[in-house]
Order: structure tokens, then sequence, then C-alpha cells
């Protein structure tokens, strides 16, 4: 490359995203079956997409304050008092985003010096390690493992804490496991991020697709709450992945200080956007019970069937992802994926995408129908009885 010496380094050496990467090729297919993105299958539910069209017919369509639609704000606040009981302030501790990425992206820029370390819990969301490395900061991975139902214990917490642990990103319900915490195993865990004084930033994108009890958010516990980061948005909760509206929810002194690289970058979320999303977030509490029964019974069933054809898979608790091994193969996850892809027609996400302890494993979503589901098991024990047997 011609530019080498002259670019950002840190961007010079990033690899390309694994999943990205993988599903162009997939592209270049033509029949494939693809259980490979995390989108829910479902339209945006009307009243939710008549409130974009009526603000666009009615030419609200101008900048919004920074921090979003103070009504928007207002229904966020609601949104988590009345889901979560947890307290906020929509004029202190709340500013609207363009989706959970920038919100990702700018708390970390915000929160990190040049060298800080971030524990990040593995298997995790493709685009964690990535931002952490742009804003500075080093990755420190830590393992989740199948044993614990990829939960974050304790006693492992422990051990990867330095003087230059800054945060932790938690992400529960967990892409790509499906894991969850309870408040019983958050509970052992802030005596010791209160002790270390570290940031929590708690990305819950995926807190109404708890199916064994309820979403339990860090920021429950007040005795850390002043530095608990929550992020989350509207993609999968109300299927609006295209209209790119999250938020972050802290402290009024982090809010102040985020905004500022808010200001700078965005100007602020697409404003038909925020009409809808205040829409989804009064209004949307039945949408979220449909779409919440549909993806149960779609878990319940690709858990059943995997194990069946001889693919070990825990029962995620949460999420729309199935992350069954693929070690009784002798294959590794991207040989796995390369050659289903190629000999069935069926993509699925290599594990190791996910960081290195994903390897041996694969992604699977089940935001699809129970047809293109149905579809995908044939092909994947047609594959298993040729490659084991």
């Amino acid at each position: 490359m011609i530019f080498d010496e002259e670019i950002n380094q840190t961007i010079r050496y990033m690899k390309p995203s694994g999943i990205r990467k993988f599903f162009d090729i997939a592209a270049t297919k033509k029949g494939v079956v693809s259980l490979g993105v995390g989108e829910p299958d479902f339209v945006t539910p009307w009243h939710i997409r008549e409130a974009a069209i009526h603000a666009i017919e009615r030419g609200r369509t101008f900048y919004t304050g920074n921090k979003g639609l103070s009504k928007l704000r207002e229904a966020i606040c609601d949104y988590y008092k009345r889901r979560f009981n947890i307290d906020y302030d929509p004029e202190e501790n709340c500013i609207v985003t363009v989706g959970g990425s920038e919100a990702i992206d700018i708390v970390l820029r915000t929160v990190l010096q040049q060298g800080d370390e971030v524990i990040l819990p593995t298997p995790a969301y493709v685009a964690y390690a990535a931002i952490i490395e742009m804003a500075g900061g080093k990755v420190v991975e830590l393992e989740l493992e199948e044993k614990d139902q990829f939960k974050l214990k304790p006693e492992v917490l422990q051990k990867y804490i330095t003087d230059k642990t800054k945060a932790i990103i938690l992400n529960f319900p967990g892409n790509p496991t499906g894991g969850i915490m309870t408040r019983e195993d958050y509970a052992k865990i802030v005596p010791i991020l209160k002790e270390h004084r570290i940031f929590a930033i708690t990305d819950e994108i995926y807190a109404e697709l708890t199916y064994e009890g309820k979403h339990v958010s860090l920021a429950e516990f007040e005795e850390i709450k002043d530095r608990v980061i929550v992020i989350n948005g509207f993609s999968k909760a109300y299927s609006m992945t295209g209209y790119r509206i999250g938020y972050i929810l802290a402290h009024k002194d982090l809010i102040d200080m985020i905004l500022k690289i808010h200001q700078y970058t965005i100007m602020c979320a697409s404003t038909p956007c925020q009409f809808a999303g205040i829409e989804a977030a009064f209004n949307g509490d039945p949408d979220i019970e449909e779409m919440y029964n549909s993806f149960k019974q779609r878990r319940n069933y690709i858990v059943k069937e995997l194990n069946r054809i001889g693919l070990k898979t825990h029962v995620p608790e949460g999420a729309f992802y199935v992350f069954p091994s693929i070690k009784v193969t002798g294959l590794s996850s991207e040989e796995f994926c390369e050659k289903l892809l190629d000999e069935e027609n069926l993509a699925l996400v290599p594990g190791n995408a996910f960081g290195d302890a994903g390897e041996g494993y694969v992604r699977i979503s089940y935001a699809y129908s129970l047809d293109e589901i149905k579809k995908a098991i044939e092909k994947l024990e047609h594959f298993l009885s040729v490659h084991i047997g």
C-alpha cells in the first residue's frame, strides 16, 4: 500500500471485521442460506413507521438539540423506569446517538487515555476490541467459558485487574453466546468494580430478549451507579436496525464530557427517526412481547435440533444467537464455515471472529423464519454426515 507510513498505524494493522469479511465471500455465491446477520426479520411495526412518515410530512427534518429531542429522552428514561425500575433524568443523564455503535465509540473515547486497559469478556461483539484500540486503549481479553454458561465469574475477573485497568465492557444478554447475568451474578462482581473504581460500560441492546427471568442492569446497584455507563438502542427490541437510534445513560458529569465528542462528530441523530423512537418507547411494549415470544420459540427449536444432529449446544438465555461447539468435526471455526459454505451453500459465522475464545464454535442467528432455520438444519445435518460419519 503506497500510504503505509502515512496513515494511522493502529488502523493499518487492525484486522477487518471477521463477520463482514466472511459474508463478502458468501455474497458472491448464488442461493446461499444465511443465518449470519444479527437483524430481526420483523418489519418495523406500522405505528412506529407511521411516526417517522408523519414527521417527514410535517417537515420535521431539521437538526435537533445535540442530546436529541427532549421528548425522546423523556421516553427513554420512562422506558428504563417502567421496564427495569431504574431512574435517570432525561435532561442530565441521557444522550441520543446514531445507534449503539456511536455510543460505544464516544464513551470509550471519553473515558480512555493512552494505554489504559479495558477488560473485554470474550467471545464478544466484533466492534468492541477495534474501538478500544482506536481510542488508544489496550484490550485485555477475559475468556468466558461454556461450563459457566458464558457468565462473568468474580474470581476470574479479579485475576485480570491491574493498576492500569480503567473499564470493563459488559454485554449481557450477550452476542454471540446468548449468556446472561442474574442479579445474584452481578452482586458478586459489584464489590470488585467498586473497590478498583472501574468504569462499567454495559451494552444492553438485547435486554428485551431475556428468556429466563427478567433483564438485570448493573445500573440497579446504587453503590456503583455513578461509574456505570448504559448503552442501548431501538434496533433489536423494536426491529428498527436501519433507523440507527441508540442512547447513553450515565452520570451527568460523564454525559457532559461524552456530549463534546457527539457535538463535534455527529451533531444529532436523524430527526424523523427520533420521532419514530418516541412512538416506540412510549407505545411499543406489545411489539416487544410479540417478537420475544417468536424468538423464544425459534430458540427452543434450533437448540433441540442442533443437539439432535450432533452439535453440542448450550441453551442461550438471551439475545437471538446460539453458539454450538463444532469441535467434534476436528475443523477450526474458519475451516468449518468455509467448507459449509462451499459444500452446502450455508453461511454461518466462525466463532473466532469474536475473539480467540470463540475458536471451536460457530455463531448461528435465529432471527430468521422457522422455514429458513429448518433448511439450515438439513444442510448442517448432511454436512456432518460427511465430515464425522
